[in-house]
């Protein structure tokens, strides 16, 4: 084993709660356990990163992780943290997002043929037999209403309304809890702090159904990690435009990248130890180095190149680089060249933009028309001004600088269909179309 699991959650602040003799049971042997994934959506997001690299750090430690995808649970909704009900989503927009976070998690951890190799599993395989009445007497008869209604995820709900259906979550994640204890032998739950209550519920259910508490083979246990917030207490874990997702298609690794290079330095110690691999001796170094000279923003780079790299390609990553340095003023026409249209969009998100049709573009005669006349005098309000700034030096296009305001407007467009007009230090997007 490369460490102590728990030691290992200590130090890296991951460690929030856990039930009496979890330590002793990881010590003495391999041990399985499970982190439960929703899917609410097509993609995990960085909140749900946290609780994967849990399992990560489980794996290299020498255990086995078991990732279960809800298609059962995530008919009904866990209310924790919830302020309201939410939508149900359709059964093939459920089988959707189900393959969708299948593929992301496979990245995460180690499938291949070891001792203690990953595995996901769907609590729809269990549940899709269940009668209702069937239900009732396998889970229902072995918790009380009072139990159940002690849970905060319910006990918050209670002023604003909680219907059944929400209700009963906690007794259908705590059956998943033992049904993989029976069949896949699994002895942990782990999961972010607002699972405590379901996690517990599950170790209750195992006890009640399997003879007692003092019987030391039929014990289950549960542990949790704190939810990451940022250093001010606000919740982490969302940008501008929302959530910050894992699939490129809705959050572009270069947004990605951005994301965690604009941490603040209040945050970065704790960010450097829940969601990278790096050692406690090489965040140390990185916070000494960092203190020494704050404006070179070693720690961000740091998180930034290894959340990206592992999330995403170390490809992705050299991109997301090149694309900052574009919007700093140093990268070069080579670089925008080899960017894709999602990769452009994504970097010149917030630039202004002017839409032109390629009947337009064609039809300008110099660059002094294109930026003045033929994008309606977004760039420059008049011909003069525009002239004046080529004429000092003010103005590229695809950054080339423009010194001739009678240069030609035959300008060769970077996928087919921009141009990237340089104003002085700032930017404008023209979209050829």
């Amino acid at each position: 084993m490369k460490s102590n699991f728990i030691e290992e959650l200590r130090w890296r602040g991951m460690l929030q709660d856990m039930m009496p003799g979890t330590e002793e049971q990881l010590q003495k042997e391999m041990t399985a356990a499970y982190i439960g994934f929703d899917p609410t959506a097509s993609s995990l997001h960085i909140g749900n990163l946290a609780t994967i690299m849990l399992l990560k750090h489980f794996q290299l430690c020498g255990h086995k992780p078991i990732a279960l995808v809800g298609g059962a649970t995530g008919m009904i909704g866990d209310p924790s943290g919830k302020a309201a009900e939410r939508e149900f989503l359709s059964e093939d927009t459920l089988r959707h997002n189900q393959e969708c976070i299948k593929k992301q998690l496979e990245k995460f951890l180690d499938f291949t043929d070891i001792d203690n190799s990953a595995e996901v599993v769907n609590n729809y395989d269990w549940f899709k037999e269940f009668s209702f009445l069937g239900f009732l007497r396998e889970a229902g008869k072995y918790l009380s209403v009072n139990y159940m209604m002690s849970k905060d995820s319910v006990k918050k709900r209670l002023e604003t309304g909680i219907s059944f259906t929400e209700f009963s979550y906690q007794l259908l994640q705590g059956y998943d809890f033992y049904w993989l204890y029976k069949n896949k032998n699994v002895r942990l739950q782990m999961g972010g702090s607002d699972q405590w209550g379901n996690i517990t519920t599950g170790t209750e259910i195992i006890r009640r159904k399997e003879g007692g508490a003092d019987e030391i083979e039929h014990k289950a246990y549960a542990l949790t990690t704190p939810l990451v917030t940022k250093a001010d207490g606000t919740k982490f874990g969302k940008s501008e435009s929302g959530n910050v997702w894992l699939d490129p298609t809705m959050t572009t690794p270069y947004q990605f990248y951005q994301f965690w290079l604009n941490a603040t330095d209040a945050d970065c110690s704790r960010l450097l130890r829940v969601f990278t691999l790096l050692s406690k001796e090489e965040i140390e170094k990185l916070e000494a180095d960092h203190a020494e000279a704050p404006h070179l923003r070693i720690m961000q780079k740091a998180l930034a190149k290894d959340v990206t790299i592992r999330v995403h390609s170390e490809k992705d990553y050299d991109i997301a680089v090149k694309a900052s340095e574009i919007l700093f003023g140093k990268g070069t026409l080579e670089v925008l060249q080899g960017m894709s249209d999602a990769d452009i969009l994504a970097v010149f998100d917030g630039v202004p933009q002017t839409v032109i049709t390629l009947a337009a573009f064609e039809a300008s005669a110099t660059v002094t028309d294109l930026v003045s006349v033929v994008t309606n005098a977004e760039i420059y309000p008049s011909k003069g001004e525009a002239r004046r700034a080529i004429q000092g030096n003010a103005l590229s296009i695809n950054k080339t600088k423009i010194a001739d305001p009678n240069h030609p407007a035959t300008f060769d467009l970077l996928n087919g269909k921009y141009l990237l007009v340089g104003k002085g230090k700032k930017n404008h997007l023209i979209i050829v179309g």
